[in-house]
Formats: C-alpha cells, structure tokens, sequence
C-alpha cells in the first residue's frame, strides 16, 4: 500500500492554493469512511488520501517547512496508513457536556480493547489499540484512540468479495450490538485490503 513520501508532499504555498478543494474531497471521502458505534463513539477508518490531508494540515498549522519536521510528521502519520491486510481507524469518544465526558471516560476504561469487525461468518477481529503511546492512565480512557484490526486472508477474501462487515463494542458499560456497515463504507474499507 502506498506510503507519503516527501517529494510527494505539496510545499506550504502549494497546500494554501489547493486546500479548499482537497478539504471539500477529504471531507467528501471520509463520510463513507465513517462508523458510529452507538450515540458517542465514532470510527473514522483512515487511508493514504485522510493521511496526506492530516500531514499537510499539520505542516500548515505549525508553519513547518524544515526536512526533519516534515519528516516527524511523516513518521507520526505513515503507520496510521492501512498496510494491505488491516484497517486502522481514528475511535472518537463524544460526549457535548465535559462533566458527562469526564464521568464517561472513567467508566469506558479498555473500551479501545473492545471494538471489533468481523467480515461474513469469520472470527470477529479484536482491535489492536494505542500501538503509538498508551491513551489510557488510571482514573480514565482517552478521547481519542488509534485502532487497527488486523484481517486474516479468508476475512480479506470475504471482504473483497463483497461480504457484510460488522462491527460493535463488547464492553459492559457501552455494548454494541452487531452493526452492519453500509454498502458504500463497506467498499470503501475493501479498497484498502491488498
């Protein structure tokens, strides 16, 4: 699967004339990448194109021009790309009010460990999460965590043939139930399977 390389990175100039338009088409690509598991926790699986945008978007914000720079954002967002045999998914934890949020972190402690998929009639596929740094300290989960589900080959097979996918949460203070994903998510997460 591709990787973001640095020649293939837009300069600060360039990104400033192009961002409206690749903002509109990553905003666009990632509406069927996107998964809610219930009413506070959403999925974006992420790709080389949602990467590029991230990367970029950084450089900008941090007015970053310089090779080692450039290449620690390379570094911190290159493994974020799905490999071939995995999805890797940006899981938000969303709750409006912040004291609901903080009561609700400390009760979804290991929920990042309780996310799965499960293509077809396959095993469901447990969540490898926080590979970067532990999200997690003693008194709450985080908001915001790094997941990857890694596939066996009759589970790519299945997803590539058009099988249904199905993810949930198995954990006691937010389960989720089988949740079917639609048909347009569902293509696009078989793109990102070699």
């Amino acid at each position: 699967m591709p990787q973001i390389t640095r020649d293939s990175l837009l300069t600060l100039e360039g990104y400033a004339k192009a961002r409206p338009q690749m903002r509109a088409e990553v905003m666009a690509h990632k509406k069927s990448r996107m998964v809610e598991l219930g009413a506070h926790v959403t999925l974006i699986f992420e790709d080389e194109k949602t990467m590029r945008y991230q990367i970029q978007e950084m450089l900008r914000a941090e007015r970053t021009f310089e090779e080692a720079g450039i290449q620690d954002e390379l570094d911190a967002y290159n493994p974020l790309i799905p490999d071939g045999t995995n999805w890797k998914a940006t899981m938000m934890i969303q709750y409006s009010d912040p004291d609901e949020r903080k009561i609700a972190l400390a009760k979804l402690k290991g929920i990042e460990d309780r996310v799965w998929v499960q293509v077809a009639e396959q095993a469901k596929v447990f969540a490898i999460a926080d590979e970067d740094l532990e999200r997690e300290n003693e008194e709450k989960t985080s908001a915001v965590h790094f997941l990857r589900f890694e596939l066996d080959p009759a589970s790519i097979a299945a997803a590539k043939a058009g099988s249904p996918v199905r993810m949930g949460i198995d954990l006691a203070a937010y389960a989720v139930e089988a949740t079917t994903l639609a048909e347009n998510t569902r293509a696009a997460l078989a793109v990102d399977l070699a």
